[in-house]
């Protein structure tokens, strides 16, 4: 297959932002994580069995070489686990059988029926799947976030002193400034990512159905809880989860959804204000040779970037919100449905971070045009009402909102000249009517970040 063949345009046109992904969420990367798992649990249960089982204690000195079944993991390797599946027609039966040739070469074939001991397949994807999500938040989809945010907090800090007309109500606003309106978002989406930080990466790991009932009736002396809490924090980095059925609750992996869907959503109201700055001359866009904004219009300069990021993230969000409402339903201590669905995890992934690069290279690309931001400021002297009002409160003049009101109102257009006019027939002291003349739109702004 090659990018042109492709039926996802995940795999195909926007192959190269989403290749990092293929290392957590792609069949042979699933394959990998789950002879990861079950080598891990082998070398944990020998430790935890080596006092009763004394032929397993030669494992320890053997952990490493086993490690490297799936340190040194190849397609080669996957491909042989597919093939055992189209005998088994089970994937993770698939790898066990695997695992036990690969004892047969290293000599543990007297052992190799401690693999998968006491395990239903959900044991393994139930970790599987929350490790290879952990990683992939970690070295991929957060750092992405990350540098999202880092724009927005560079373009805050530069922008603090630029005055910028407010827009409520699609209408003409008290005034703030370019660099406070970024450092809203960067605010905003902080402070989800804070949030998505602290949600745990949590595993079911308890036999057929969630009890240990194969572990206990085997070894009844040992206290396997206990061992599958550890087993699952030391060796894989996850929270076991104390009560499940035979699948995993998936609430957290819910949260995380929603958590990331909740980031998208800032990003999707960014990218329409962008747009909409863009569309009114605020910033104008680099051009880069030989590019084309319009097949038919030789003038423009498409802001393609902020709407392909706007669209990929409206799919992610239609995908995780499917995720979040599907996985943590099942019927009674076990269906599939989960399965095939669970296996969808990277494709909202991919979309977040094809947004991401829309979205990264889109802010690169913005050229604040400043005289335009001046010009529409100078346009709107009525925002300057508020100031004049409310300062008039202050000193007890009567009803200074209704003066404001009829003033701004009646007048066709409000101007420096019209506000200096009205400010000279009040009826106020010469030093409030110099704070008062002093108020222009550029200056009204409050904090500016």
């Amino acid at each position: 297959m090659n990018s042109l063949n492709a039926v996802s345009p995940i795999d195909g046109r926007y192959r190269s932002k989403c290749e990092p992904l293929a290392r957590y969420f792609s069949e042979g990367a699933l394959i990998k994580y789950r002879v990861r798992v079950e080598v891990e649990y082998f070398i944990a249960l020998a430790s935890q069995l080596s006092g009763v089982r004394p032929e397993l204690a030669q494992v320890a000195g053997k952990a490493e070489p086993l490690r490297d079944i799936y340190r040194h993991f190849t397609d080669d390797d996957a491909l042989a686990i597919k093939e055992i599946e189209k005998t088994t027609n089970h994937d993770v039966k698939a790898v066990e059988y695997f695992l036990k040739g690969k004892f047969d070469a290293m000599g543990l074939s007297a052992l190799k029926e401690f693999i998968h001991f006491g395990l239903t397949s959900q044991d393994i994807n139930n970790t599987s799947v929350p490790l290879s999500m952990m990683e992939c938040h970690r070295e991929v989809l957060m750092p992405g976030y990350q540098r999202i945010l880092a724009l927005l907090d560079e373009r805050a800090e530069e922008w603090k002193d630029i005055p910028m007309l407010a827009h409520t109500h699609g209408q003409p606003a008290s005034p703030t400034t370019l660099g406070k309106e970024w450092g809203v978002f960067a605010y905003r989406l902080r402070k989800q990512i804070e949030e998505l930080g602290r949600i745990p990466f949590t595993a079911k790991f308890g036999g057929a159905t969630g009890n240990f009932n194969a572990h206990r009736v085997a070894f009844p002396e040992m206290d396997w809880r206990d061992f599958g809490n550890r087993f699952v924090s030391d060796h894989l980095g996850l929270v076991r989860q104390q009560l499940t059925t035979q699948i995993e609750n998936y609430d957290m992996m819910a949260a995380y959804f929603d958590c990331c869907k909740r980031i998208n959503v800032i990003l999707i109201d960014l990218c329409r204000d962008v747009w909409t700055y863009v569309s009114m001359e605020y910033f104008k866009q680099k051009i880069k040779a030989g590019e084309v904004g319009s097949s038919a219009m030789p003038h423009k300069v498409n802001p393609i970037d902020f709407e392909n990021a706007e669209g990929n993230l409206g799919l992610a969000n239609a995908i995780f919100e499917h995720l979040s409402h599907k996985l943590p339903v099942s019927r009674m201590q076990r269906d599939l449905t989960d399965s095939t669905v669970s296996r969808n995890i990277g494709v909202p992934i991919a979309h977040t971070l094809i947004s991401l690069a829309s979205l990264e290279k889109g802010l690169g690309k913005l050229l604040l045009n400043e005289q335009a931001l001046y010009d529409d400021l100078d346009r709107n002297w009525a925002v300057v009402a508020e100031a004049i009002q409310t300062i008039l409160r202050s000193v007890g003049y009567p009803n200074p909102y209704e003066a404001l009101k009829q003033l701004t109102r009646t007048n066709e257009k409000v101007t420096a000249s019209t506000i200096a006019t009205f400010v000279d027939g009040l009826d106020v002291d010469a030093e409030v009517k110099q704070r008062l003349k002093a108020i222009t739109p550029h200056n009204y702004i409050g904090y500016s970040l």
